[in-house]
This record gives structure tokens, sequence and C-alpha cells, in this order.
């Protein structure tokens, strides 16, 4: 895991240099910080946001929630539930605290020096989702004291209730996204353009996305806290978020060597890509639901589906080439995009929502909303997706109970997520759909129970004493408590 992890921030340092080239001028020294201009970070913060949600993170979402499986290398640990403080260590200091977050940071403090308020919003925007990121997968960590530097090497830890509620000395994520739209509707000196690999510099859709990232923090707290998670999704509903698959927050990559994105990178180019191939459970759920998108989301290069069952201990199928995998939807020949928010997340949070909080609105009509939403995305025409729906009724309308109903959207919201196996993993921790059965010769610290959070680094744990050593990945997130 180690070496792929150091391949693949290579290959996102080429791309992030070749996404800024156009930005950078050759007599501006990129070390001198009066030359580090808001446009030379936005591509930066934005590609490494994106790597960081499509690389190892993935790798392990997707296998311990019994979408793909492991064939090999640490993958194969993941799917026995064995992980530990050696784990992810990457993730933590290059991706996210050292890659995207300290990128905005700085973004954030470049912006508002020359009142280019418009970066301003888009870096606290991002700096939220970055933040509810690592929260999500670690539990509590260092917020208000990060990304200071030298001037803070061995930042306190807050914990996950404050980081999302607030409190009178730390800022919520939900205020750091309500200050980031307040900025996009101010005065700038500067708008992005082409440095923004997004959106394109449309502040209109930055609004939405900012609203959508409030949509889905309220849902990850929902069942912890739903009287708070109802007043921001109703405040959300009052303002525009996203509602349309052109208005999804996606990231691009390249096609050539060197830009690609990870799950193409490990799914199709390393030698790591013998470590993962899709699960039987993952196709026989598709397929129970006679659901079209099975051939867009896996590959079946014999033509028929070569898979193998989570933790399987087994001889692997041969050859290797037969294996089926993540097809062209979720790794694009090399470009992805990387999904972050999306128009069918929001329809399905919105149908949990009137089910689960009794928000207004029709859960029925949300709920098929969201599946309309994916199918199109995989790229079914509308005749297509009106015959499925008229083939498969049962499946595609809500029963009227609770339970069955929750079961229902989060199974579907989970099939629509195939290529993001950490919104997978998050949904799965929060609600316990989709109903997963247990993996096969299951081990690490609880073979009873899949993992419901990443371990601490080690490296981290020894360098901060602030840090906690034993908190396993057993022990549930407080959103999730």
């Amino acid at each position: 895991m180690k070496t792929l992890n150091k391949i693949l921030l290579a290959a996102a340092v080429i791309f992030t240099a070749s996404s800024c080239q156009d930005f950078l001028d050759v007599n501006e020294n990129p070390n001198n910080p009066e030359s580090v201009t808001p446009d030379l970070l936005l591509p930066t913060g934005l590609t490494g946001t994106a790597f960081a949600n499509n690389n190892e993170l993935n790798r392990f979402g997707s296998t311990v929630i019994s979408v793909t499986a492991g064939a090999g290398g640490s993958p194969a640990a993941y799917d026995i539930y064995d992980i530990d403080g050696d784990d992810f260590g990457n993730q933590w200091r290059f991706e996210l605290y050292g890659g995207a977050l300290i990128s905005f940071q700085e973004m954030i403090k470049s912006a508002d020096a020359i009142g280019a308020s418009a970066y301003s919003g888009i870096g606290k925007i991002m700096k939220a989702y970055a933040f509810a990121l690592a929260t999500d997968t670690w539990g509590d960590i260092p917020y208000s004291q990060a990304l200071q530097g030298l001037e803070n090497t061995q930042p306190e830890l807050d914990s996950q209730e404050d980081i999302y509620k607030g409190t009178d000395q730390i800022q919520s994520l939900f205020d750091l996204v309500r200050e980031g739209i307040a900025d996009l509707d101010a005065e700038s000196t500067a708008v992005p353009s082409q440095d923004d690999v997004a959106y394109g510099g449309d502040l209109l859709r930055w609004k939405k996305a900012g609203y959508t990232l409030m949509l889905k923090m309220a849902n990850t707290i929902s069942v912890r806290e739903p009287a708070l998670a109802t007043t921001i999704i109703n405040e959300v509903l009052q303002n525009d978020y996203i509602s349309s698959n052109d208005e999804d927050l996606n990231i691009n990559f390249g096609t050539s060597q060197g830009s690609y994105a990870p799950v193409h990178e490990w799914t199709n180019i390393s030698t790591f890509a013998a470590d993962l191939i899709i699960s039987t459970r993952f196709v026989n759920l598709l397929q129970s639901k006679n659901d079209p998108r099975l051939p867009i989301f896996v590959t079946a290069p014999t033509g028929e589906f070569v898979t193998i069952d989570n933790g399987f201990a087994g001889q692997r199928p041969l050859p290797q080439t037969s294996w089926s995998r993540f097809n062209t939807y979720v790794t694009g020949n090399g470009a992805g995009p990387v999904r972050l928010l999306t128009n069918f997340q929001r329809a399905f949070i919105i149908a949990e929502s009137v089910v689960r909080l009794g928000i207004a609105g029709d859960a029925n009509a949300f709920y098929q909303e969201g599946i309309r939403a994916s199918m199109s995305l995989a790229g079914l025409t509308a005749t297509q997706i009106d015959q499925y729906f008229a083939d498969n009724s049962d499946e595609v309308n809500l029963t009227g109970n609770v339970e069955s109903d929750l079961e229902k959207i989060l199974t579907q919201k989970y099939i629509a997520w195939t290529g993001n196996g950490i919104e997978q993993w998050t949904d799965w921790r929060r609600t316990g759909y989709p109903t997963l059965a247990p993996h096969q010769n299951a081990g690490g610290i609880d073979p009873n129970q899949r993992p419901l959070r990443a371990q601490y680094v080690s490296q981290e744990v020894a360098r901060n004493p602030n840090f906690p050593n034993n908190i396993f990945s057993n022990v549930p997130v407080w959103w999730n408590e």
C-alpha cells in the first residue's frame, strides 16, 4: 500500500502541476509566498480533494462495504476487517492535511488579502468538504488548531460533535459553508475561470454546491441529531442546491500517464490492479434487481462477470485479464470524473429526510428522482429508464413502511455511489443499510464488526501527544454512537 500511495501521490503532483501550468508565470518564484495567488492554489486544492476521495480511502471503502473484494495487498486485509495505525498515513499527512486542506487555507488567506471574495467562498466550502471527509473517517481530529504550521505543530483534537455543531470558540462546518456562500455573493476583485477545474468560475453553481454540501452534512448527523439536521435541511430547501446532473460537483483528471484519476491507476494501470476484483455480492445485488447499470458499472471481459466473494481465501480466478473490475463509468479511461456532490445524492437525501425526519415532500417522488438521475448519469436513455420502471414497479416504489423505505432508499443510493466507497461506507455506518452479510474469514480487532472508523495514524500518535492511541476500528464515531 505504501508503494502504491507513493506512486499515486507522485501522479497527483504531476497532474496538479500540469493543471496549474496555464496560470504560472515562469518569471515568478512559486516558493515566494507573495507569488502564490488564489488562482494557483484553487486547482491544487480541488484536484487534491478529489485525489483524497478517490485514492486509498476509496479502495478501503469499496472493499469493506462489499462492492470490491480484496484479491491481494492491502485490500485483502481490508476485506477481512484488518486495519491499523499503519494504514492511511499518506491520506492523513499528504492528501488531506498537507494537501487539500492547506491549499484551501492558504488560498483563503491569499484571497482575503486582495479582496477576492469569490476565491475565499470556494475555499471555505471546499475546506468544509475536506474536513468533513477527515472527521467522518477518523472521528475527533485537529480542526480549530489545525493548519497553523510551525506556530502549532501539536494541535489539540476537537470532538466530532464540536466540529459539526460548533461552540463559542469553534466554528461549525455548517457555519464555515454559510460563510463561504456569503463570500460568493460579495464583490470580488478576481473571479476564477479556467483555474476552476470544477465549474469554470460559475459562482451560482458553487452556491448550489455549498448548499448541497450542507444537505449532505446534515444527512450525516441526522440519526444522532435529528432536530438540528431538520433545521439545516429546511434551510437548504429554501435556497438553491444541485438539482440536475450537469450541476454535479465533479473533478476531472487527465487521460495520459501521470495525470490519471487514482481509481483508474489502481484499477487498470499499475501492478496494484491485481489487488482488487469486483465482489460477487455486488453483482448478485444488481442482478437481483434486474439493474441495467450493472454492465455500465462493472466489466465482463469474458462475457460473464468473474468475481470472488468478500474474504474468500482460495485460488483467485485465472487469468487476471478475465476479472470483473470497475468500468469506464467509474474510471473514465483515466479522467474519472471523481464525483464529490451529485444530483442523485441530493434526491436520495431528501427522500430519506421525508421518511426519517418528517421533512415536507413526497418521499416516493424524490426516491424515483434519485434512481432516474443515477441511471441517466450512467448513460441510459429516458426510454430505457421508463422501461425499467414499468418492469420493476416493486423496486422503484416505496411501501409506506419506514424501515422498508429507508432500506430501499439507502440501497439505491449505495448502488448509485458505485466508485465512491467513502460515501457508501459513511451511509452504511450511520444507517445500517444496505443490509450486508459479514465477510468470510473476518479478523482484525473485531471479527464481528465491519470497521466503523479508521484508526489514528501511527506517525501522528507518536508525534503529537494529544492523540489517543487506543481507539480502534470497532469504535463508532460520534454521529454513529
